[in-house]
């Protein structure tokens, strides 16, 4: 099990600082869709440049053009580039076919699927690397949260990794430890404490004894 910091409302010195922070406890860091919109791939390079030995992750949410925009990403520096699981099936498994060409991976974004346990047994066959469920900031706001969703992958998913996001924090991450996902992905879980070390320190011992 892998702990993801995801940086999402921040300028790149912001993210550098941050990761200088938290490094030694987060296996993969993830440049959010707002710094990518925001920044452009120079956030994914310049973060990839100041901390080379890090698996980068590009929150791209990729709908179209996969093939080019999985270039673009692998480019900058990106180890692992996001595609949504409601793209089209042509997109995700050419994103799939982009990424092994370039030694990189893909992580399918589940966010708005409908029918879940449906569409996790289909792109599960396309060749991706992860499958992960997503409670986005909108949802969080009502209350609801990816645990569920994780359970019902779990039952499906037979060749990619799951992983989970939205809204997991300290109190609430041994439940998520329990359902035994292979990445665990935290934002403001991390970023938004007033002490981030000491919080990601604590997630990682959380991580790695219920791994």
């Amino acid at each position: 099990m892998q702990l993801q910091l995801a940086l999402d409302l921040v300028t790149i010195p912001e993210a550098k600082d941050l990761v200088k922070e938290v490094a030694e406890y987060v296996d993969i860091v993830e440049i959010g869709t707002p710094v990518v919109i925001n920044e452009g791939l120079r956030a994914v390079k310049e973060i990839k440049e100041a901390f080379p030995s890090m698996t980068v992750l590009a929150d791209l949410k990729i709908m179209d053009a996969a093939g080019y925009e999985v270039m673009k990403a692998s480019e900058a520096g990106a180890d692992i580039i996001t595609v949504l699981g409601a793209a089209e099936d042509v997109t995700i498994k050419g994103a799939a076919e982009e990424a092994k060409k370039r030694g990189k991976k893909i992580l399918v974004d589940m966010i708005g699927v409908k029918n879940l346990e449906e569409r996790a047994k289909e792109v599960d066959a396309f060749g991706v690397d992860y499958i992960c469920v997503h409670t986005g900031y909108d949802l969080q706001a009502v209350g609801k949260n990816s645990l569920e969703d994780l359970l019902t992958i779990k039952r499906v998913v037979k060749h990619a990794k799951t992983a989970i996001a939205g809204g997991i924090k300290l109190e609430t991450l041994p439940e998520v430890v329990k359902a035994q996902p292979d990445l665990v992905i935290v934002g403001g879980g991390i970023t938004g404490q007033a002490d981030k070390k000491a919080v990601a320190a604590e997630m990682k011992k959380m991580i790695t004894q219920g791994s």
